[in-house]
C-alpha cells in the first residue's frame, strides 16, 4: 500500500529510512522501497517478493533483505569504529572480484557479518559499554557529511576528542548497498530450468563424447542456479533407444578429484534427469515442447533456455531446423541455442546455401557451430597465453622475430570404414579448412584489448580471415597412403580399376598480406597413416646470435644459441597430454595457476629436437576433453568459441579455390607408417612448395624400371616450326625464369632499359614466383612491366590480373613505381567504357615509351579454345588492324577485356608461350596441326615479324 510522504522512510537523512526500506524487504509481497542514503538516492525495481533470489550458502537459504540488514548493521558500526574503515577498504577490491563468483551475496554476507562483529569487540572494548544504540541520528550527521556544520565533536565532559566525521563511510555504504542489491538482481536473472536435447543421441559422436560432455556440465552446474533436463532423441526406435543410452550413462565417468561416492550420487541424479524420446515428426516436437513446458510448470520454476544440439548429417539440418522453429521454441524470457556440427558445406557455394538455409529459421546468435579443437585446452589456451604474456610478446609476436608457425595434426589410423566420407571430403576440408585453420587465426590475428569480450574477439580474427593470401596450385603437396583405392574398392563396392585421387596427406604453405606477418610462412600439415599420433603448433623465433662457446657449453636459459620456440602441444605424442612449452631462453610465461601446472622432469625426453628441460612446461592441472570446454561454453553463451557465419564463408572462400585447381591433381602415394621414411618432406621457397624427394614417375606406362624425372629434364624440339622447349614443370618454370632474365641482361646493356608484357591466368603465377624468390641478379631497377591484357574489373579485386601480379612479384621485388603499368580498365569510376578511352591511351603510352612499340619479350599463354591474351575466335577485336590495345569480348565472366591487339604482339623482339597442364594436350595437338588461322585459333596467328618465337611446354601439355 502507498506510504504518505511524512513516512521516515521518504527522508533523506534518517537512519530510521534505511531501517525501514531494508525490513520492508521482509513482506512477501511488498515491492523493493525507495531507499536514500545522504543525498543519492538507489531506485530498485517493484518485484513480487516471491521472485526475490534464493541464494545457496551450501544448505543455508541466504535472502537478499538478510544481506541488506548485515550491510546496514555493518556500516552503522563501522561508523564508530576507528579501525574498520582500512580493513573494510582492503576487502572491497575482494569483493568486486568475488562478485563475479557463482553465489556473490553469500560471500558478501559472511563478509560483512565478520567484520561488523569485529568492529563491535572493538567498540566495546574501547568504549567499554554496549556498541551502539539505534536513535534516529541523521545521516549524514553519522557518516560525517562534508555539509554537516559540526566540524569536532565533544564527550560529555567536554573535552574534544577531535573530528568525528569519517568521509569515505559514505562511499563505503554506496560500494557496498549497490553490490548486494547487484548480486540479488543478476541472481534472480539466472535462475531458471534448462533443456538439452541431444539429436542423433544413438550415434558414434554421441556415444563417445557428448553425453559425458553432458554430464560433465551437470557436475559443473549442479547446485548452482540452474535445473536441468537432458532429452536424448533420434529415429532409432523408443525400445532400443533407451537400452542404448541407459548403456552410456552407466559408462559415464567422473573426474579424479571427484570422490566415488559424491560421483555416484551425481551420476544417479543425472541418470533420473536424462531420458530418450522417439523424435521424427513435426508432432514429435510438438509433444516434446509440451513435455518440457508441464515439466517446468510441474517445478514451480522458470524456463532460461533451450539448447538443441545437432549430432546428425548436414542433409538432416532443414527439417530438424524447420520442426524446432515451429513447435518446439521456448516461450518468451528464454532462449535458444542451436549447435552444429562439421562438415558445413563442401565448398563456398554449399557453405554459403546451407547458411541460407539455416539464417531462414534461426538468428545468428542462436547459431553455435562447433569446431572441437577450439575446446582443446591447448589451443583454448592460446589467447589467454598471449594476452597474460602480452609485455614479454609484443616485441616478438611479428615477421621480424618470427622464422615460421607451424600447424600440425599426424595421425596413425587410416581411413579404413570412413572412406565414404573420406571420398567426399579428403584431408584438407576434413582437417585443413577447419581445425588448423581456426588455431591459424587464433595465432595470426591482432590481440583485443579485453579477451573476455567475444565480439571483440570474433571481429579481430574476421580480420585475419581477410589477410590469408590466395591459396595457388603451387601452394600445397598431396599424398596418399597406399591402401587407401583398395579400401575404398571394397567398401563402396567399386571396380577393380577404381583408383582415387582423394588425398590423405597434404601440407599447405599460407601467407598472410599485413605488415605484422608479411612473409612469414605457416605451415599447415595432416594426415592419416603416418608414423606418429600428435597435434601441436610451433612458433619458431629467428635466431640471429653468434656464441663463442662450443654447444657443449651452452645454457639453455641463458644462450640464445639454442633454438627459440613457443609450442601449444595439443596432445597426444611423447608427451601424451596438453602442454604449453616455452624455450628457456625466451621467457618465463605467465599461466594461471589454478588451471595450469609446471611439468615434472622426464629425463631423456627430447621434443623438437631438443630435451624437455630446454623448456619452460606447463601442463592442465585437469584435463578435460574438448567436447566438455565446449558444452559448458555452449551454456554460458561463449560465442567466440564457435564458427560464425562470417568465418564459415571466409574460410571457405579461402580454401575453395585451392580445391578446385587440385581436383584432378595425383597425390604422391606412401607405404603408411615408419615406413614412409622421407617420401612425404616437404620445403619451401617463396610461395612454392614441393616435396623434397622427387618420387619416381613415368611418362607412359610399360615394363621395367619407372625413369626418373633427371632424364627428362630438358626437351628440345621444334613446334609450329619454331623451337619448343619441355620439361617437368619445375624445371621448366626455372629455363623459363633463366631465358627471361638473361634477355633482361642483354637487353639494359644495350638498350638501358628491358620491357616486359606479362600476361594473365594462372600460367604464369609459377613463374612470378620464381622470379620474385630465386633471381636475384635480374635488373628490376630498369625493367618495364606491361600487362599483355586484362580483365575489365578493379585492380584491386582477385580476379585482376594486375592483382595476380602484384601477389606474387612486385609486392617481393624492387622495381620503380613508375616503371610499372597496369591497364587503365577503371577510369571516371567506370569499367573499361568506350567514351573514356583507356584502349587509346595505354596504346599512347605504349608508343611514347617502347621504342618502335617493340616489347623486349612478351609472355603469352594458350587457352583451351586456341585463344592468346585475351584475343578469343570468332572475335575479330583486335586480330588485325592498326590499333595497338583493343576492348575484346570474353566467353566468360568477366566478359569485357582490354588486351593488346596480335599486331602490336608481333613486333616484339621476343614472344614465349608458355603451356602447362594435361588439360591443354588436346589444344597442343590440334594447334600443332593447324595453319595461319587467327580467327578460329587466335594462337595462331602469333608469328613477331622481325623477332623470336620460343614455346615452353611441360610434359604433361606436350606428351599428355
Amino acid at each position: 500500500m502507498p506510504r504518505p510522504r511524512s513516512h521516515p522512510a521518504y527522508h533523506p537523512n534518517s537512519l530510521w529510512g534505511l531501517q525501514w526500506a531494508v525490513s520492508s524487504l521482509r513482506a512477501p509481497r511488498w515491492p523493493l522501497a525507495l531507499m536514500t542514503v545522504g543525498p543519492s538516492p538507489f531506485q530498485l525495481p517493484s518485484l513480487p517478493g516471491t521472485l526475490l533470489p534464493n541464494i545457496l550458502c551450501g544448505n543455508q537459504a541466504c535472502w537478499p533483505h538478510t544481506v541488506l540488514l548485515a550491510t546496514a548493521k555493518f556500516l552503522l558500526l563501522c561508523s564508530q569504529c576507528s579501525t574498520s574503515r582500512g580493513t573494510f577498504m582492503k576487502e572491497k577490491a575482494a569483493t568486486s572480484f568475488l562478485l563475479c563468483s557463482q553465489n556473490p551475496l553469500s560471500w558478501v554476507l559472511c563478509t560483512l557479518q565478520q567484520r561488523s562483529h569485529g568492529c563491535k569487540q572493538r567498540f566495546e572494548a574501547e568504549r567499554g559499554g554496549p556498541a551502539i544504540a539505534c536513535s534516529p541520528t541523521p545521516i549524514s550527521r553519522l557518516l560525517g557529511s562534508e555539509s554537516d556544520p559540526d566540524q569536532a565533536a565533544h564527550s560529555t565532559d567536554g573535552q574534544e576528542r577531535g573530528p568525528r566525521r569519517h568521509p569515505g563511510c559514505w562511499k563505503m555504504l554506496t560500494v557496498a548497498m549497490c553490490m548486494a542489491l547487484l548480486g540479488c538482481l543478476q541472481a534472480q536473472e539466472l535462475r531458471g530450468h534448462v533443456s538439452v536435447i541431444l539429436l542423433g543421441a544413438t550415434g558414434d559422436l554421441a556415444r563417445k563424447y557428448l553425453w559425458q560432455g553432458l554430464f560433465q556440465l551437470y557436475l559443473d552446474e549442479a547446485g548452482k542456479d540452474y535445473s536441468f533436463s537432458f532429452h536424448g532423441a533420434a529415429l532409432t526406435s523408443t525400445k532400443q533407444g533407451q537400452a542404448f543410452v541407459a548403456k552410456v550413462l552407466e559408462s559415464l565417468s567422473c573426474p579424479e578429484d571427484v570422490a566415488p561416492d559424491r560421483c555416484a550420487e551425481l551420476k544417479g541424479q543425472f541418470q533420473r534427469l536424462s531420458a530418450y524420446r522417439h523424435l521424427a515428426t513435426s508432432e514429435d516436437y510438438v509433444a516434446l515442447s509440451k513435455d518440457i513446458e508441464a515439466q517446468v510448470q510441474h517445478g514451480g520454476l522458470r524456463e532460461a533456455g533451450r539448447i538443441f544440439y545437432f549430432s546428425v548429417p548436414p542433409f538432416a539440418y532443414a527439417d530438424i531446423a524447420r520442426n524446432i522453429n515451429s513447435s518446439c521454441r521456448p516461450g518468451p524470457g528464454a532462449w535458444l541455442r542451436v549447435v552444429l556440427e562439421k562438415p558445413f558445406g563442401h565448398d563456398h557455394l554449399s557453405a554459403q546455401q546451407l547458411a541460407t538455409e539455416l539464417g531462414g529459421f534461426f538468428r545468428e546468435e542462436e547459431m553455435y557451430r562447433v569446431d572441437h579443437y577450439l575446446g582443446k585446452q591447448a589451443v583454448a589456451q592460446i589467447l589467454p597465453f598471449r594476452d597474460q604474456n602480452r609485455k614479454a610478446l609484443d616485441g616478438l609476436w611479428s615477421r621480424h622475430h618470427v622464422e615460421r608457425v607451424e600447424i600440425i595434426m599426424k595421425e596413425t589410423v587410416d581411413a579404413e570404414g570412413r572412406t565414404s566420407f573420406y571420398e567426399e571430403y579428403g584431408v584438407i576440408r576434413d582437417v585443413l579448412q577447419n581445425h588448423l585453420t581456426e588455431v591459424l587465426t587464433l595465432v595470426a590475428m591482432e590481440l583485443p584489448h579485453n579477451i573476455s569480450s567475444s565480439e571483440s574477439v570474433l571481429q579481430h580474427k574476421l580480420r585475419a580471415f581477410r589477410a590469408l593470401r590466395g591459396l595457388q596450385k603451387g601452394s600445397a603437396v598431396l599424398g596418399q597412403y597406399q591402401a587407401y583405392s583398395e579400401q575404398v574398392r571394397r567398401e563402396q563396392q567399386r571396380p577393380d580399376s577404381f583408383r582415387s585421387l582423394t588425398p590423405t596427406f597434404a601440407g599447405v604453405l599460407v601467407h598472410m598480406d599485413n605488415l605484422r606477418w608479411e612473409g612469414v610462412p605457416f605451415i599447415l600439415m595432416s594426415g592419416k597413416a603416418l608414423d606418429e599420433r600428435v597435434g601441436y603448433v610451433r612458433i619458431l623465433f629467428r635466431n640471429q646470435a653468434y656464441c663463442v662457446l662450443s654447444d657443449e657449453r651452452w645454457v639453455a636459459d641463458q644462450s640464445q644459441c639454442l633454438p627459440r620456440q613457443i609450442v601449444f602441444y595439443i596432445g597426444h605424442g611423447e608427451l601424451g597430454s596438453p602442454a604449453v612449452l616455452v624455450s628457456r631462453n625466451l621467457f618465463r610465461p605467465s599461466l594461471p595457476s589454478e588451471s595450469w601446472k609446471e611439468l615434472g622432469a622426464r629425463p631423456g625426453l627430447r621434443l623438437f629436437g631438443r630435451p624437455l628441460s630446454d623448456f619452460y612446461a606447463y601442463r592442465p592441472v585437469r584435463e578435460q576433453d574438448a567436447y566438455s570446454v565446449l558444452i559448458s561454453r555452449i551454456f554460458h553463451g561463449r560465442k567466440d568459441s564457435f564458427v560464425t557465419t562470417e568465418h564459415l564463408l571466409a574460410s571457405w572462400g579461402f580454401w575453395t579455390p585451392l580445391l578446385d585447381s587440385l581436383a584432378h591433381e595425383v597425390p604422391r602415394l606412401y607405404p603408411g607408417g615408419a615406413e614412409n621414411g622421407h617420401l612425404l618432406d616437404f620445403e619451401f621457397g617463396g610461395a612454392q612448395l614441393c616435396f623434397s624427394q622427387q618420387q619416381p614417375e613415368q611418362l607412359v606406362p610399360g615394363p621395367g624400371p619407372a625413369p626418373m624425372p633427371s632424364g627428362f629434364q630438358v626437351l628440345k624440339a621444334k613446334y609450329r616450326e619454331s623451337p619448343l622447349i619441355s620439361a617437368w614443370p619445375e624445371e621448366l618454370i626455372a629455363k623459363l625464369a633463366d631465358d627471361i632474365e638473361a634477355t633482361a641482361v642483354r637487353a639494359v646493356r644495350r638498350f638501358g632499359t628491358f620491357h616486359l608484357a606479362l600476361s594473365g591466368g594462372s600460367s604464369p603465377v609459377p613463374l612470378f614466383q620464381q622470379l620474385a624468390t630465386r633471381h636475384y641478379g635480374f635488373p628490376w631497377a630498369h625493367t618495364h612491366l606491361w600487362l599483355v591484357d586484362e580483365r575489365c574489373v578493379p585492380l584491386w579485386d582477385p580476379e585482376s590480373n594486375f592483382q595476380h601480379l602484384q601477389t606474387h612479384l612486385l609486392q617481393h621485388i624492387r622495381v620503380p613505381y613508375y616503371n610499372i603499368h597496369p591497364m587503365p580498365v577503371h577510369l571516371h569510376q567506370r569499367l573499361c567504357a568506350e567514351e573514356d578511352q583507356g584502349a587509346q591511351t595505354y596504346a599512347s603510352e605504349i608508343s611514347a615509351l617502347v621504342a618502335n612499340s617493340s616489347f623486349d619479350l612478351v609472355l603469352l599463354g594458350m587457352g583451351a579454345d586456341g585463344h592468346t591474351a585475351s584475343l578469343f575466335p570468332q572475335s575479330p577485336s583486335g586480330l588485325d588492324g592498326e590499333q595497338l590495345v583493343v576492348l575484346t569480348e570474353s566467353p566468360s565472366r568477366p566478359f569485357q577485356r582490354m588486351s593488346l591487339s596480335l599486331p602490336l604482339i608481333n613486333r616484339a623482339r621476343k614472344v614465349a608461350v608458355l603451356v602447362m597442364g594435361r588439360v591443354k594436350r588436346e589444344i597442343t595437338m590440334l594447334v600443332s596441326r593447324v595453319g595461319h588461322e587467327p580467327k578460329k585459333w587466335p594462337i595462331s596467328g602469333v608469328l613477331p615479324s622481325s623477332g623470336q618465337l620460343v614455346w615452353y611446354m611441360d610434359y604433361e601439355a606436350f606428351l599428355g
